[in-house]
């Protein structure tokens, strides 16, 4: 039997790009928070066990109120995070540091909530093989190397498409190699990570990133746009539900 693993969202968002106040992890779609659309894919996929969710200090109390209208039996955490995403990272760390070396350990971000189950599953699954992985779509587009210091910015180079794939969540690990990883990226002050399975490819270049295909609907609602998508699909997914 495939052990299970902990779900870690990250919820630092402040709604910038959003155009909004409000934090878009606290968006009203579809009838309830994102974030809470994201706690409910994990609380109802039997190969987690246990939900952590981590954000900025003066947003816990507006996400306890929010989680606690429904009855999560997994979530067992609304922690701090840090100032980026890998400080929010390392305080989940900070926190997990009692569990088995080799705990599996699933970063999501809080703001995909229309992430397949399947995905999941075969995360956890593949995580038997290997000590890291991540899920990407392939690219449809072709993408551009820009310098962005010039102006107009300009083309440096067009790198072969059917090698670029864009990176989603959930990224696995084994908490022994995730931990590793991040200690050795908190003493660079050259590198600011962006993404987890790009920490572990940068200091532990020894252990493989696995990929998993992803899905186009796995998306992180960024911009208004991204939020109007995500309320037809998400109020799709509940007339489904109920039916």
């Amino acid at each position: 039997m495939t052990p299970p693993a902990v779900a870690v969202l990250l919820a630092g968002g402040t709604g910038t790009r959003m155009g909004t106040e409000t934090p878009k992890q606290f968006l009203t779609v579809a009838g309830k928070a994102l974030l809470a659309h994201t706690v409910d894919v994990f609380e109802a996929c039997k190969d987690i066990d246990r939900i952590r969710v981590y954000l900025p200090a003066d947003h816990i109390a507006t996400a306890v109120d929010i989680l606690s209208r429904q009855d999560y039996r997994k979530l067992d955490h609304v922690g701090v995070g840090g100032t980026d995403r890998a400080g929010s990272v390392r305080n989940a760390l900070a926190d997990l540091v009692d569990e088995p070396d080799d705990r599996k350990i699933l970063l999501h971000d809080a703001v995909r909530p229309l992430v397949d189950p399947e995905t999941i599953t075969r995360c956890v699954e593949l995580l038997d093989r290997v000590s890291a992985l991540t899920v990407a779509v392939p690219s449809t587009d072709t993408v551009l190397d820009v310098d962005s210091t010039t102006s107009p910015p300009t083309v440096i180079d067009i790198p072969d498409r059917s090698r670029m794939w864009r990176c989603q969540t959930p990224q696995g690990f084994r908490l022994n190699v995730l931990a590793r990883a991040h200690e050795a990226a908190a003493a660079d002050p050259e590198f600011t990570p962006t993404d987890d399975g790009g920490v572990v490819r940068r200091y532990l270049p020894e252990i493989p990133v696995a990929v998993i295909e992803g899905g186009e609907f796995n998306l992180k609602v960024t911009h208004p746009v991204d939020l109007r998508f995500a309320e037809s699909l998400l109020r799709d997914r509940t007339l489904s539900c109920a039916n």
